[in-house]
């Protein structure tokens, strides 16, 4: 039988960093609890029983607590998640998913949703580890947009998508008309013209993308190909960029990842 002062969670391993000589410190996402800092007592010794819990492992962990840090007592994990690191951008999406969700969630505060949709993202992002390298880069890119502007929403940082202002009417974006553009200002949101004091500015088509992200699918064609070329992509991964930095005081560092030429992604564009 557990002790009074036993618990049992489920969440997922969020970061993970040393503690001590063997120790390690760990940040878990739970739904009912929030983000939670748990010591793993001797997980960083050979052939310790602890040694699973790690970042991208989503598990039920048993945690004894005391007057200060809760300690694990028992893991076992549910569903590693590590593989995504096989792919520099799989990887990237993942860790720029994990960092927005410590900026937007207070420890000890659930936010209901949040973890579901996690796990939802990081499967989603699994699951491309075997496509062809352009069409993993565009999906991977995709995904982690809309799981920004969906982590954004249920933090209470969403991006006003369908409010123009200064009026407050129905952004609508006419679609085909080329010379129409939407400017971004971090502080207030958007205004269906060019302002002088915008950060990015979208076109017609790129504006309708977005707003189509709230959505629980990606926005595809007939044919099952993803909307949106990589360069829009990375456009509206900027502007949620700029959203955070205004908002949550700064971006995730993995936006640099996820935004960077990498040499792989030289590659790719010159191959």
């Amino acid at each position: 039988m557990n002790s009074p002062r036993d618990r049992s969670l489920e969440g997922l391993c969020l970061r993970c960093g040393p503690l001590g000589e063997n120790d390690r410190l760990l940040t878990l996402l739970s739904a009912d609890e929030g983000l939670i800092r748990l010591a793993a007592s001797g997980a960083r010794r050979p052939r310790s029983s602890l040694g699973a819990a790690g970042p991208l492992t989503h598990l039920r962990a048993q945690v004894q607590q005391g007057n200060g840090l809760g300690r694990l007592r028992q893991v076992t994990v549910l569903r590693s998640y590590t593989r995504l690191g096989q792919q520099l951008d799989t990887l990237a999406a993942a860790q720029w998913l994990l960092e927005l969700t410590q900026l937007l969630v207070p420890e000890g505060q659930s936010l209901p949703g949040l973890l579901p949709l996690v796990l939802h993202r990081l499967g989603q992002l699994e699951a491309l580890l075997d496509a062809e390298a352009l069409v993993l880069r565009q999906e991977a890119l995709a995904l982690a947009v809309q799981g920004g502007v969906q982590l954004l929403g249920i933090g209470g940082f969403g991006l006003p998508l369908h409010t123009e202002l200064p009026s407050g009417a129905a952004l609508l974006p006419p679609i085909g008309d080329w010379s129409w553009r939407c400017s971004l200002l971090p502080a207030e949101g958007f205004y269906a013209n060019r302002h002088p004091g915008a950060v990015l500015l979208l076109n017609a088509s790129e504006m309708a993308l977005l707003q189509r992200l709230s959505r629980p699918q990606l926005p595809r064609k007939a044919s099952g190909e993803l909307m949106g070329p990589t360069p829009v992509w990375e456009r509206l991964l900027d502007l949620l960029g700029f959203w955070c930095r205004e908002h949550l005081g700064r971006s995730p560092r993995s936006l640099a990842l996820l935004r960077q030429d990498s040499p792989a992604a030289a590659m790719r564009k010159t191959g």
